[in-house]
């Protein structure tokens, strides 16, 4: 079996100095032809020179520019040094000066104009840092773990458009590691013991958990994605953007020791409570030479399947996993080990980290221990750190850290833990901070901006924000821009009313400016989507915070301008944006709602003039606002459970899987483990997702509150109740056909302050 194994692996081709291509217009041009068919050949585009691709360094000599004309030929052209340079001149054009643009969840705007406007004077632009970041590696689980490629082409374009050019792609990186596995003997039942479902595939790949709860993985759905992100990195490659991808990490299935009997490993931590059973996953160490047989095998066979087409690889050891030793000979042991196992097979190879560790657990992560993790990297250009929080909780200017001793990095904007849905954001801070950190001397190698949000939920415009403030050497003037936006967004639908500008005006010095981080540092929970209890709801801190730092008058009368502009422009009931939007902004103001009503719940329950009437009376308001949002949610297929259930249905492989796949949606939405282990973590305010049960406040009884709803859960995620004392409520829509400004009528009457 040995002799075997070495015969296998001496075998594995070695990445020497690949093939270099040139960058190639022909990816730009069929973006045109998908988005904008009327007006292909209303464009022409030159490339103004040619970067030799894969880019081989992490600190990259060149920064993006473009040009944007109008030609002698009635043309717009548009000039640029690399693709990515010119689908940000291309997009420059048309949200400045045709005013459309491509949006998330709402698909493409970029048709609604029928005529291209010439341009009496050029627009110019360029980057201000070479690299523009998008992914943390969760978003693949919490966000796109069931798309499909008319998904995936719908956020490449966003993606090239607004100028990002290092994406991370993970799909498709079971099928490599399963073929590895295979390859030194492990049985397709050991490796099942060791994958996780494909909600959770995000923590797996990090080594936090293992094994899958509630089924095995089947194999013909790790095909299909291997084949799915075949077509992504085809079509990143194509839009001129360097794939970061996968590599072996060192996280291994218990069996390794049945077919390498001497293997070096070790036993990771326990991650957030889980049964051993699923945690405490095998690392092989990179100082066993096996460790550098599997990388290679890894990455030579990742390369034959989609072409040498980059150097860039995500390799996170030690996210929320404490290392084995407590030793900085140790940490510089394994960093050093799992570079070299890197260099052997690629030897341009950039390992890209996720910094979150250095924030995570800062009692294990001292000066030494950090200097040491990274000192291992001997040469800086062969890395490139995530600064993960940066808006926050910036590590490089932590004297622990100290802009990674060296390292280059990219200053990153999380905002979104789990996919939480409140309006948020930090304006000021956004488009301040990266360049005050740019200035800074000691700010070491920044050499990019990146979004790495957990989950991709709604707020798109504080990202987009980000991504244009990479082009713009001083802090963006946040007015003018929310009112570009506003005129970009709901484009198509004639004149705008004044409503809608001085509505968005009104958020963006409000819920997009908050400044108060000990409070709300990242996107607020709604009190809604957490297990019911008489205490510890309201006020919370932190990465799940239910903290409103913003006058919630505000907000409503936001609300109040954004339903009356659609008085004088009746269209904009059928614009999918105003539609979104509103409906985002009425889950906001209920939802603050409840807090009001919650809030005077508990005041009555703990004061001793309470009576039963007083009780019932604010439980039957608390009832209605969740009656009410639960309609207002349900008319929009954006805040619709059904939509993820239904997603997850049809990613699966076999009718004989879907069930697990609706488990498995179910469960990341819910308990998020096999029994709750971090229940609410990526809870929604979903429509069609409203069950009421009774409660004796009286008499209140909290442990049997939570057993009759652990009761209701356990059943819920299989497609049942489990509990016939928790009721599903309707929320009418699909049986009456109700129009949304009809709803919305209603929700203005009773709920929001005029």
């Amino acid at each position: 079996m040995r002799l075997l194994l070495c015969l296998l692996w001496s075998c594995t081709a070695i990445l020497t100095a690949a093939a270099q291509v040139t960058d190639s217009i022909q990816g730009i041009q069929d973006l045109v032809q998908r988005r904008l068919p009327d007006h292909v050949n209303d464009f022409e585009f030159v490339l103004t020179s040619n970067e030799s691709k894969p880019i081989t360094t992490a600190i990259r000599a060149i920064n993006d520019n473009y040009v944007v004309s109008s030609s002698a030929n009635g043309k717009i052209r548009v000039e640029g040094n690399t693709p990515i340079a010119l689908a940000s001149g291309l997009h420059r054009y048309l949200t400045d000066v045709v005013h459309v643009d491509i949006f998330w969840y709402i698909g493409s705007r970029l048709n609604v104009s029928s005529s291209l406007l010439s341009l009496t004077a050029p627009l110019n632009g360029s980057s201000i840092v070479p690299w523009r970041y998008h992914f943390n590696t969760v978003t693949f689980s919490y966000t796109s773990p069931f798309w499909t490629w008319e998904d995936w082409e719908l956020e490449l374009d966003w993606l090239a458009l607004r100028g990002v050019n290092l994406p991370l792609a993970w799909n498709g990186q079971e099928k490599i590691l399963v073929e590895a596995f295979r390859e030194i003997g492990l049985t397709d039942a050991e490796i099942n013991t060791y994958l996780s479902g494909p909600a959770f595939q995000a923590w797996n790949r990090f080594g936090n958990i293992q094994g899958s709860w509630g089924g095995d993985l089947p194999m013909e759905w790790i095909d299909n994605q291997f084949e799915l992100q075949n077509n992504i990195t085809k079509r990143m490659v194509e839009l001129g953007m360097t794939p970061v991808l996968p590599c072996f990490t060192g996280f291994v299935p218990r069996a390794i020791t049945r077919v390498i009997p001497n293997a070096t490993v070790v036993n990771g931590s326990q991650w957030e409570d889980f049964p051993v059973q699923y945690t405490n996953v095998t690392f092989l160490e990179p100082s066993d030479p096996h460790f550098s047989r599997l990388q290679n095998s890894f990455i030579s066979k990742q390369a034959a399947a989609y072409g040498n087409i980059t150097h860039f690889y995500t390799l996170d050891q030690y996210n929320e996993n404490d290392p084995y030793l407590n030793s900085t000979d140790y940490l510089r042991e394994i960093s050093n080990n799992t570079m070299a196992s890197l260099k052997a097979v690629d030897p341009e190879a950039i390992w890209l980290m996720q910094g979150w560790l250095f924030f995570s657990n800062q009692d294990y992560w001292i000066k030494e221990n950090v200097e040491a993790y990274l000192g291992g990297v001997s040469d800086n250009n062969d890395m490139l750190v995530l600064d993960l929080f940066s808006e926050s909780s910036p590590q490089w200017s932590d004297p622990r850290v100290q802009s990674y001793y060296g390292k280059p990095w990219i200053w990153c904007q999380l905002h979104n833990y789990g996919g939480n849905m409140g309006l948020y954001g930090q304006i000021m801070n956004l488009t301040i901070s990266p360049i005050e950190a740019l200035a800074n001397k000691s700010s070491g190698s920044l050499v990019g901006f990146g979004l790495t949000m957990e989950g991709q939920e709604g707020n798109e415009i504080v990202y987009n924000l980000l991504l244009d403030q990479a082009w713009s050497s001083s802090p963006i003037e946040t007015d003018a821009y929310f009112s570009n936006w506003v005129t970009r967004r709901y484009a198509g639908t004639g004149a705008l009313p004044n409503e809608l500008y001085q509505a968005w005006d009104l958020m963006r010095t409000t819920v997009y400016n908050n400044t108060n981080l000990s409070k709300a540092p990242s996107v607020q929970k709604s009190i809604i989507e957490l297990s019911p209890s008489i205490n510890g709801l309201l006020n919370k801190t932190g990465r799940h915070g239910t903290t409103i730092t913003y006058d919630q008058a505000v907000l409503d009368q936001a609300w109040n301008l954004l339903f009356a502009a659609a008085t004088p422009n009746p269209q904009l009931w059928n614009n999918p944006a105003f539609n979104y939007d509103i409906v985002d902004v009425t889950r906001q103001v209920l939802s603050n709602n409840f807090n009001e009503l919650y809030t005077n719940l508990i005041s009555t329950y703990n004061s001793s003039n309470s009576s039963v009437t007083q009780l019932n009376a604010t439980l039957t308001s608390m009832s209605s606002v969740l009656t009410t949002l639960n309609t207002v949610l349900s008319a929009s297929p954006h805040f619709s459970l059904s939509t993820w259930l239904s997603s997850s249905r049809s990613s699966a492989p076999s009718p004989s899987s879907q069930g697990f796949f609706e488990y498995n949606a179910r469960n990341q939405i819910t308990l998020w483990g096999p029994d709750g282990e971090i229940s609410d973590y990526a809870s929604k305010s979903w429509g069609d997702w409203l069950y009421l049960t009774e409660v004796n406040m009286q008499g209140f009884n909290g442990t049997a509150l939570k057993s009759r709803l652990r009761t209701f859960e356990l059943g819920w995620q299989n497609g049942g109740s489990g509990n016939s004392t928790v009721e599903r409520v309707s929320s009418g829509v699909e049986e009456s056909e109700v129009s949304l400004e009809i709803i919305l009528k209603g929700v203005a009457e009773r709920w929001v302050k005029q």
